[in-house]
């Protein structure tokens, strides 16, 4: 399985020194009882470290610039206790380049009207300190995240919990390698793209290597290596023979094995995390890649087919954000349109990814009538049934989109012993009609990334981080 770094998140409160440094000591106190105890409450997936109260711009612009170049620190918390002027912020604030969220929140509950009196304002004035601080932010054009709301709510720390996921996926963008065996299909539009702005903008490096490349490397894979692949492929899955000839749907199975296997010792060499294929580039080897694709999704390994980089790096992206959990590379196929049945059918020629498995997926061997090679081995199972969200990266030359809405994942109405690939259902939630309609309009591409993990809020604030044009169609007309 594919890891990523350790992560932690700085916390950073804003107070000042007009008050004394009784309250200041109190500042901390409660600072440290809140980081305590959202640790301790394990509702978050990352720890969270106080660093600084800070009452002072040079207190400020040092911890942002370590947050800067401490790898382990995935973003900032900050947090107004008090009133903090917020020119001291200005500095640390523009140097700053990790995700920051502003989590507006208050150290008690509730309004202590028995003992009430201007010494406890005066110390718990984040009402206040908020505005300040976020006039700054919306003044710099500080793309922040803010979370409102009191601290110890179940619902604010899943807030910070969904948005800590997705800073780390966005740390961890600018490691994204994309390996790309042969280049785009040829004559397709949407695939392209400018490898060297999603260098810049998003971090993404893609690499392309001749398909005689992964021949090489299958050279060296061994008998041995294939036995203990397929062993464990026979403990996690159905393997079904069907009409095949067992001798040949063995064979056919090992084969692809055997890719598998060459494929993440390549990855594993080149530090590549994703990696694209593509049907008419074949040269040498003797299967379409399909199961060797859907085990590798399986580990966590970005992918898209035909060559299309920037779905494999965005699948890789997603995966990060969501733990690898119910989230794949994914492909408009066929439509019903019938009224109270309309459904969009999700499928590829081969690869999907099993992490949107709800039934245990089956090896099955088939012909592919594409390519021109022999017959793939592949995992075949149903898709996810309940909320989820679909999106795609489109390169505008001028500008990158995330465009996306959240759907319905649902179950087939009925079985189809004919298709021999995975499918996942879904509708749009504004509606087949509206939602594809709107899709079109905007340029969506027909790859796109799928996932019962991960909310259109989290999408929002991905393109916050990256500065990048998002098209939210749920909001589409």
């Amino acid at each position: 399985m594919l890891t990523t770094h350790s992560y932690q998140f700085w916390f950073i409160v804003g107070s000042q020194a007009l008050y004394g440094e009784d309250d200041l000591r109190q500042v901390r106190a409660d600072a440290e009882h809140i980081v305590d105890a959202l640790n301790a409450a394990k509702t978050l997936p990352y720890p969270v470290v106080l660093k600084e109260v800070a009452i002072d711009a040079a207190t400020i612009t040092r911890g942002m610039k370590e947050a800067n170049f401490d790898d382990t620190c995935a973003g900032v918390i900050t947090w107004m206790h008090t009133f903090s002027p917020a020119k001291n912020w200005i500095r640390g604030t523009k140097l700053l380049q990790k995700p920051l969220l502003h989590l507006a929140t208050q150290f008690r509950q509730d309004i202590p009207w028995a003992t009430i009196d201007m010494d406890y304002m005066n110390l718990n004035q984040s009402a206040h300190g908020d505005r300040e601080y976020g006039f700054i932010n919306a003044r710099l054009r500080k793309h922040n995240k803010v979370v409102y709301g009191f601290w110890g709510d179940a619902a604010v720390q899943k807030e910070i919990a969904d948005w800590m996921d997705v800073a780390v996926a966005y740390n961890e963008s600018f490691n994204i390698k994309v390996a790309r065996f042969g280049d785009n299909m040829r004559n397709v539009a949407v695939t392209e793209g400018d490898k060297i702005e999603a260098q810049i903008q998003l971090g993404w490096t893609v690499d392309y290597y001749g398909i005689g490349d992964l021949v090489d490397e299958m050279t060296r894979v061994s008998e041995a290596d294939i036995d203990a692949e397929y062993a464990d492929l026979k403990a996690r899955y159905d393997l079904v023979v069907g009409a095949n000839d067992p001798a040949f749907y063995e064979q056919q199975v090992r084969y692809q094995l055997k890719e598998k296997i060459a494929m993440q010792r390549f990855f594993e060499r080149g530090g590549y995390s994703a990696f694209t294929t593509n049907f008419e580039d074949l040269w040498g080897i003797e299967q379409l890649p399909g199961l060797a694709v859907q085990l590798l999704n399986r580990e966590g390994y970005g992918f898209a087919g035909e060559g299309d980089w920037k779905t494999a790096a965005l699948d890789r992206l997603l995966k990060i954000a969501s733990g690898n959990r119910a989230t794949g590379f994914m492909e408009d196929y066929t439509l019903d349109l019938r009224q109270g049945h309309e459904v969009i059918l999700g499928s590829h020629m081969l690869e999907v990814d099993p992490t949107l498995a709800t039934t245990k997926p089956r090896v099955e061997v088939h012909p592919l009538g594409i390519g021109d090679r022999k017959d793939p081995a592949r995992l075949v199972f149903d898709g996810q049934v309940g909320d989820a969200i679909d999106v795609t990266v489109s390169d505008f030359g001028d500008e990158y989109r995330l465009i996306g809405y959240s759907v319905d994942a649902k179950a087939a109405e009925a079985p189809a012993p004919h298709l021999p690939v995975a499918r996942q259902l879904w509708t749009p939630k504004v509606g087949l009609k509206r939602g594809a309609t709107a899709w079109i309009q905007n340029g969506g591409g027909h790859h796109t990334v799928f996932s019962t993990t991960l909310t259109m809020a989290q999408l929002a604030d991905l393109a916050t981080m990256f500065k990048l044009t998002f098209v939210n169609l749920d909001e589409s007309r």
